[in-house]
């Protein structure tokens, strides 16, 4: 009798161990399908993910295994850090434990607001906001300009702030994230309109190309609209299955069946990406030419 439970454990700790190989290798095929060129911006996008959940602890264990082969120095949050409470032990739970492989390595994060965030969250060294609700930066190679917008409250003051920020950065590259989407086929929230009317002026005006964003719980890369691509990264730890209707015209890509989060690659004029979802399998994946218009 013990020799055979020895045999079954055995046996089921070689197929445990073949699986994880299994997926290991696929989180690095997925990332070794990028360009992966020297000198070029890496960087994720991951939003909607502070549940605390196993779900967003096993999107995070494929974050740290993709990184392994396509060393991201960055990832953009698109909001909704935390949800629920926001305790000391709550940042550890929802983002320093399922992080902390990539805070090890250096990698940065950046934080845009969401409708569930504290607007304290911008004290949070972590999240590299300095302070402030919304902020820009230029990225640590290549001519990429980010901008990290709160879209819960835009009040005229920000957008004063946008435009004039829009006007005067001098990068080739010029990348928003906030975290209400201005197009998605989400059936709860779907495109916000009138933030639309706002922010879209602006972004055609001043040379915008790529948008990311949230709130709605699944991934989608939007169809370009006026020459700009937009995503919704909003299934970091949040899913909401089946809500992407896709009689809106406007999905180009999307997945509401798992959890996913996005890695992009900045070389010259071209954006390469890859989505990945929470099996490590590869769901979306091309390269966009930024506007030059």
């Amino acid at each position: 009798m013990r020799a055979r439970l020895v045999i079954v454990s055995l046996l089921l700790s070689t197929i445990l161990w073949t699986a994880r190989a299994q997926d290991g290798r696929q989180g690095a095929a997925a990332a070794a399908a990028l360009p992966n060129a020297a000198g070029s911006l890496k960087i994720a996008v991951l939003g909607d993910f502070g549940t605390g959940s196993s779900r967003q602890y096993e999107l995070a264990a494929q974050m740290v295994k993709a990184h392994g082969a396509f060393p991201f120095e960055l990832v953009l949050l698109v909001g909704d850090n935390l949800y629920g409470s926001e305790r000391p032990q709550d940042f550890q739970k929802k983002f320093e434990i399922p992080y902390k492989a990539l805070l090890d390595a250096g990698v940065k994060f950046y934080a845009s607001l969401g409708n569930h965030d504290a607007r304290e969250q911008r004290y949070y060294k972590p999240f590299n906001m300095d302070g402030k609700l919304y902020y820009s930066f230029k990225a640590p190679r290549q001519d990429v300009r980010f901008i990290a917008l709160e879209s819960t409250y835009p009040e005229p003051a920000q957008i004063a702030w946008l435009e004039n920020e829009l006007k005067s950065a001098k990068e080739a590259w010029k990348v928003v994230f906030f975290h209400h989407p201005l197009y998605s086929s989400g059936e709860r929230h779907g495109s916000d309109t009138r933030l639309r009317d706002t922010l879209e002026p602006l972004f055609l005006k001043y040379g915008v190309s790529l948008v990311f964003t949230g709130h709605d719980h699944f991934y989608e890369r939007v169809k370009p609209q006026k020459g700009i691509l937009y995503f919704v990264t909003g299934s970091g730890g949040q899913l909401r299955k089946g809500n992407i209707d896709t009689s809106t015209g406007l999905t180009a890509a999307g997945l509401d069946t798992d959890n996913a989060f996005l890695m992009g690659e900045f070389v010259g004029d071209t954006f390469s990406f890859r989505a990945i979802a929470r099996s490590g399998q590869v769901v979306d994946s091309g390269s966009f030419h930024r506007r030059t218009e």
